[in-house]
């Protein structure tokens, strides 16, 4: 902080709002001098918060790399000079596994938490752990930035129709049609919603995918169709 000078801060907005009372408190000392320990105070603080978050945020960001450079790292006899390297895979599934847990234990609520945790669900759905799937899944819909959280409740929505758990998959889906975000279109979880009632409602489910089989966006339209095609076989194949 000793170095940074009134010129390298000026570009930032936080930062000309502070020069901004001290140039009134210089043509106002009257007012200063009465309310000079609340406006200091106050300054402090907020100028405490900013390079709070700034550091925090490169701390993250800092974190997230390292995690990332272990994905990249090379096992065993395959090496390459600019990656990290372990001796056995089991030892970089460690290293990968524990970086990731910080992540998530140390930034909830933040994106980089909200990787951590995604990244820990990936593995326990790979391993079969739905139930714990579930549970970091939730943790990311209920407190991740909102991108995040509705990649979240598509996962989540997902898992639980895998678990059996019909009525909570179905649930979760619909509430994510109402409110879609920037990383999860309506139509994204209209489809998936569709999936899940096709066990159990292929009429209905139908019905959800006739307007999106004619979409001009292809991309949707092509899923939808081969989500129709696949629930009206299982369905006909039923009867």
């Amino acid at each position: 902080m000793d170095r940074v000078t009134r010129k390298n801060l000026k570009g930032d907005k936080f930062a000309e709002e502070v020069f901004d009372i001290f140039d009134w408190a210089s043509t106002h000392k009257a007012e200063v001098f009465r309310y000079g320990a609340i406006v200091l105070a106050v300054v402090a603080i907020g100028a405490g918060v900013f390079y709070y978050n700034r550091y925090q945020a490169a701390a993250r960001e800092e974190a997230l790399a390292q995690a990332l450079r272990i994905e990249d790292g090379t096992v065993g006899d395959n090496t390459l000079p600019a990656n990290l390297h372990y001796a056995t895979q089991e030892e970089k599934d460690k290293a990968r596994v524990k970086a990731y847990a910080e992540l998530a234990s140390k930034y909830p609520g933040t994106q980089e938490g909200a990787f951590g945790t995604f990244a820990l669900a990936g593995d326990a759905v790979d391993k079969g752990n739905l139930a714990q799937a579930e549970k970091l899944f939730r943790e990311v819909a209920d407190s991740g930035p909102k991108g995040y959280s509705g990649v979240a409740r598509l996962s989540l929505g997902r898992v639980l129709a895998a678990e059996g758990k019909t009525a909570d998959a179905q649930k979760v889906l619909q509430e994510l049609v109402k409110d879609p975000s920037f990383m999860v279109s309506k139509e994204q979880a209209t489809i998936a919603l569709a999936q899940v009632e096709g066990k159990t409602n292929p009429a209905e489910a139908l019905k959800l995918l006739e307007p999106l089989r004619v979409s001009t966006r292809l991309p949707v339209s092509r899923v939808a169709v081969n989500a129709y095609g696949e629930i009206d076989q299982a369905n006909n194949l039923k009867k």
